[in-house]
């Protein structure tokens, strides 16, 4: 499908580039440069899912429309970099592989540590299709081992064992089974209170992190943080209803409402809280 795009697009006079040999491109951009007056205005779309009519249907995901300058020059960066083979600029904001969005995500789960070892609280929350990266995984154990507060939601395979006393007794896996396929990739750190968010096209897997073109991005406007926050992540932890947690030993179990606790479906939720706002029933 892609090479008839491809095709099409070459036929109506687009110049498309294939991509960068012995790397996926599975970033998720795209740069308007429009003339506004008597300057040049950029507006990027950075996101976690696919430009598919289909998957918009059944994946769940996350997109930032955007003409915040620092970041629209980034993503120019990346596309000449792409275009071009040129070594990209140093990037301020934008975590790309293969050549740091594993560093940066080591850095940030490490400066939660130190964090903790200080004696103030550090938290990290993380949502993905998979976990198998070994790299990521031992500073997850280590963070752990310092007193951070993990909560990781991973759709599929997951490489790390929560649980573990003395190892990773303060980091929990969840997955979300549902009507749709959980497909945003959400990092989040406390940071001391700054609430670092990054939205990404990028698992934590060595495939990822070292054999494809991955951008992860900042949420900055502390609006936008919140929503993803409250849309993206806590229902996620609070589902009772299609969620499977990962114990010490590598077996799911299925979570169910304990007590009088109602059932919980985070999907359900969302369903129903922007189905009302996009109809012009919430406030």
């Amino acid at each position: 499908a892609n090479i008839n795009w491809a095709d099409r697009l070459e036929r109506a006079g687009a110049q498309v580039v294939y991509g960068i040999v012995g790397l996926k491109t599975h970033a998720k951009l795209a740069l308007v440069i429009r003339r506004e007056g008597t300057r040049l205005r950029s507006y990027a779309h950075l996101g976690t899912g696919n430009y598919h009519p289909t998957t918009t249907k059944l994946y769940t995901d996350f997109g930032l429309l955007t003409a915040h300058s620092a970041l629209t020059a980034e993503v120019n960066e990346i596309f000449i970099h792409m275009t071009s083979l040129t070594k990209p600029s140093k990037l301020d904001h934008l975590w790309l592989a293969p050549f740091a969005l594993q560093k940066e995500i080591i850095r940030a789960i490490k400066n939660e540590a130190r964090i903790a070892r200080l004696g103030r609280p550090g938290r990290i929350i993380a949502k993905m299709n998979a976990l198998l990266d070994e790299s990521v995984i031992r500073a997850l154990y280590a963070a752990s081992s310092d007193g951070v507060k993990i909560d990781l939601i991973v759709r599929g395979a997951c490489a790390l064992r929560p649980g573990v006393p003395g190892l990773s007794e303060n980091i929990r896996v969840r997955s979300i089974v549902g009507r749709f396929l959980e497909h945003s990739r959400i990092y989040y750190f406390r940071n001391d209170l700054a609430h670092d968010v990054y939205l990404a096209s990028a698992d934590w897997m060595n495939r990822n992190l070292f054999r494809r073109i991955e951008v992860a991005f900042p949420v900055l406007d502390d609006a936008l943080k919140k929503r993803v926050i409250t849309e993206g992540l806590h229902p996620y932890l609070k589902d009772n209803a299609n969620a499977w947690e990962l114990d010490m030993n590598g077996v799911y179990q299925k979570r169910k409402p304990r007590g009088k606790q109602a059932p919980f479906s985070a999907q359900q939720h969302l369903m129903l809280t922007l189905g009302a706002h996009a109809t012009g029933g919430g406030e």
